[in-house]
């Protein structure tokens, strides 16, 4: 993947909700507020240390996950599959719009791009 930000939002968005309250809220805290150690700690009233313990139990227990479902691998290479489709549809409905203007082309095409969002929700 990208980079570690990256990583761990997706496996933030991906697995969040295993983690508990306290680590689904440093979590957040830390990669989406990005709010520093310290100032997650002073509001908490712990450790620097206690805070970084907290998120690294966090990040382990979704690394975890993920490499024994693979989830996030498999959504990250269907990625440039769902482009290439739908590249494809736009171009079939522009060569049908300038050419033949078939509806029945015009409405499978409409239906592949359905499919398409369903499946990149």
């Amino acid at each position: 993947m990208k980079n570690q930000t990256y990583r761990m939002t997706m496996l933030f968005d991906f697995y969040g909700e295993l983690l508990t309250p306290r680590q689904k809220e440093f979590f957040d805290l830390y990669y989406n507020e990005d709010l520093s150690l310290a100032e997650i700690a002073e509001n908490n009233g712990i450790t620097r240390q206690g805070v970084r313990d907290v998120i690294v139990r966090a990040e382990a227990a979704m690394q975890e996950v993920e490499d024994k479902t693979g989830i996030i691998r498999r959504f990250e290479a269907q990625r440039p599959h769902l482009d290439a489709i739908e590249s494809a549809a736009a171009e079939i409905a522009t060569t049908n719009d300038r050419r033949y203007s078939d509806p029945r082309i015009e409405e499978l095409t409409s239906r592949i791009r359905g499919e398409l969002t369903a499946l990149k929700d």
